[in-house]
């Protein structure tokens, strides 16, 4: 192996571990994988990985989340603002904070008068950062509730989280990639693969956050795996026919007389 590209891999891996610690596990292991056609598309393929899916993972922010920065664990993962997928991701979101009112939005005032968007250093839109967090997030002790306010905003009006909040907020810990296939017979197809959003998945800031959820012992355990408990999500990302055949086989799997192939190392032993 070249001197370079060993010191590379050498840096990579004393990153992967460097806030792998208390109750988080490694990034790296066997994970069980299932592809098939997507039912409404014969242009599309779904690539998902079971391991994640039917791991017994739970959000748990105000019950034990450790949050993505030291010192901040009420923050969860909303330290950073959220950045907006597109223009329409802003545009729909927009629309919703409309309908915040000062006894659901703790910031109201604030970001009203001075604004609730903004852009980072590379110049891409995001929520803006307010006190150390996103301008959305109640903080602890707050009369309307702690946490997002779209999130209390959507469940006040009988609607799913996922209408009200951005893209990235709804969709995470769920990772959803595209990929174009080049087949052996000149055709094309796209795999749009669904997995967990690891540490991995922030790109190489991941590794510095503080603490984070999908491989931690204490965020699994759950009463449903994440493809029960996300089926609202999932539905959006894969659509219902997608999804349905996802049930199926993830159901295949966890029905399996045999011991279970690849399980997510952080769930509790089964």
């Amino acid at each position: 192996m070249p001197k370079t590209k060993k010191a590379k891999d050498e840096k990579s891996a004393k990153k992967d571990k460097k806030h792998i610690a208390g109750d988080e596990k490694g990034l790296d292991f066997a994970r069980a994988w299932v592809e098939f056609p997507d039912p409404a598309d014969d242009e599309q393929v779904f690539r998902c990985d079971l391991t994640w899916l039917t791991s017994r993972w739970n959000c748990i922010f105000g019950s034990g989340c450790q949050g993505i920065q030291a010192g901040r664990a009420d923050d969860g993962c909303c330290s950073l603002g959220a950045h907006f997928s597109d223009e329409d991701d802003e545009k729909r979101v927009a629309g919703h904070v409309a309908r915040l009112t000062p006894d659901i939005w703790q910031h109201h005032a604030e970001g009203t008068r001075n604004g609730w968007t903004s852009e980072d250093d590379e110049g891409s839109r995001q929520t803006r950062p307010f006190q150390g967090s996103c301008i959305f997030q109640n903080r602890p002790g707050f009369s309307g509730g702690a946490g997002c306010s779209l999130h209390i905003l959507a469940l006040k009006e009988g609607r799913e989280p996922l209408e009200t909040k951005p893209d990235v907020c709804w969709q995470l810990p769920v990772r959803r990639t595209y990929e174009w296939i080049d087949r052996p017979d000149d055709t094309r197809v796209l795999q749009v693969s669904i997995g967990e959003y690891d540490r991995r998945g922030w790109g190489p800031g991941g590794h510095d956050l503080h603490w984070w959820c999908t491989s931690a012992t204490s965020a699994h355990g759950a009463g449903d795996p994440v493809y029960v408990s996300y089926r609202p999500e999932l539905i959006e990302l894969m659509g219902k026919a997608g999804y349905d055949r996802l049930v199926e086989l993830c159901e295949e799997r966890l029905a399996s007389q045999l011991p279970l192939l690849a399980p997510h190392p952080a769930d509790p032993a089964r």
